[in-house]
């Protein structure tokens, strides 16, 4: 197969992977009102925020792990072990016999589906052409937001008629199609290849590069804002329909806010990597953090319904895009050698976010304060997030830092 014609396969398999992580962000969410009614297992919301933390868990250790080895295996091999991984343990969710059961299965394809946005980001930003990077990474990362829609109306339609369990079954079908893709057409990353002929390194050597020639700074401003940005995207996906229903709204249009964030989330990366190419994504990045900031604060004044669902609309297209370009930005700051593993070690720490945001949103609600409190809290976090960011220094790419060794 030529270069070119493997590199046409790269984005459409990249994203149709990130697509299953879109999947996992609301199949539980989706089968756990059947669970919880039917009593199966003898579930209680306890039991299953516990299950819904020990996946969360699972993606994170996925994403240190994964993304790390992902420098050391290769590219191809860490993605389709990583799918192939995922998918097995999601079908085994469908004969779960038990609640322990089912939270260790969840656990367990956590670690398979925390690897696969690290190193599909890193295939993709390698693939892409030049000075396209931003919108490369935010296009191919619409499969998660595609992947979320798509799961959400799989749960109208087969919940009812063929039970939960086929909800899991569904979401691991489309490795029968993927993986032998993945085999027969995936390229491996050329500047991998390039790497493995002049130096093997280990995964020890890989991750303390991250510390080493100058970009410790960048590293640690990199998992701030990561922390911030997965704390937005999980707290408003959890909590935003329950506080729109605390300050007066119909439950109707509450979950119709949810889906109109959703939606801005997809419009809203098409139109940052564009701008990320064009004006670079630093700017890019620290713009879209308060972009963020500034809608949901909005958020807190009463609005006309028009009014609503533009600002829900507009905070979506932020909140989703401000973490998307975080990843762009790591991928263009390590060298080739690591990319995979500053997006793994981003992404990691940033699950901790997505765990502390519903948490954050759960304490707010608690304390009856989630409204107008909730906003102007989530509002706060996003601006951290672009203060971190800035502690990124300006100009430095990838580029700069190509020559850096690994010791």
């Amino acid at each position: 197969m030529s270069p070119a014609a493997a590199r046409s396969w790269v984005v459409p398999l990249a994203w149709t992977a990130v697509l299953l992580d879109g999947f996992d962000l609301v199949v539980l969410g989706t089968v756990l009102p059947a669970l919880l009614r039917d009593h199966v297992w003898g579930l209680t919301p306890g039991t299953a925020s516990v299950i819904s933390t020990v996946g969360l868990i699972g993606m994170t250790i996925g994403a240190l792990a994964i993304g790390t080895i992902t420098d050391v295996i290769g590219r191809r091999k860490a993605l389709i072990i990583a799918v192939t991984a995922f998918s097995a343990f999601t079908a085994l969710c469908a004969i779960s016999p038990s609640a322990f059961v089912f939270g260790l299965l969840r656990f367990l394809a956590g670690l398979g589906l925390g690897g696969c946005l690290p190193t599909a980001i890193a295939l993709v930003t390698e693939y892409a052409r030049k000075g396209k990077g931003g919108s490369a990474t935010t296009t191919v990362m619409t499969g998660y937001h595609v992947g979320a829609v798509l799961t959400a109306l799989l749960g109208i339609w087969l919940i009812q008629p063929l039970g939960w369990r086929a909800m899991f079954v569904a979401g691991a079908l489309p490795a029968l199609v993927l993986v032998p893709l993945m085999i027969k057409y995936l390229p491996e990353s050329e500047s991998f290849e390039r790497a493995r002929e002049t130096q093997e390194k280990s995964a020890t050597e890989v991750v303390g590069g991250l510390f080493r020639g100058g970009l410790l700074r960048a590293t640690i401003a990199f998992w701030v804002t990561s922390f911030m940005g997965l704390l937005l995207v999980y707290g408003l996906n959890t909590w935003l329909p329950e506080i729109m229903r605390q300050a007066g709204y119909p439950l109707g249009a509450a979950l119709g806010l949810l889906l109109t964030l959703n939606l801005g989330g997809v419009v809203g990366l098409l139109v940052a990597g564009r701008v990320a190419d064009k004006v670079g994504v630093r700017p890019a990045v620290i713009f879209w953090f308060l972009g963020a900031a500034v809608f949901l604060a909005l958020l807190s004044v009463k609005l006309p319904a028009v009014g609503l669902y533009v600002a829900v609309f507009l905070t979506g297209g932020f909140v989703f895009s401000a973490q998307v370009l975080v990843y762009a930005y790591i991928g263009k700051t390590y060298p080739d050698v690591m990319r995979a593993t500053g997006i793994g070690w981003a992404a990691g720490v940033g699950r901790v976010g997505a765990i502390c945001g519903p948490i954050l949103g759960g304490a707010l609600l608690s304390a009856g304060i989630a409204y107008p409190w909730g906003f102007y809290a989530f509002a706060g976090v996003g601006a951290l997030g672009a203060a971190a960011v800035t502690g990124v220094r300006a100009g430095r790419s990838r580029e700069n830092v190509s020559a850096t060794p690994v010791p």
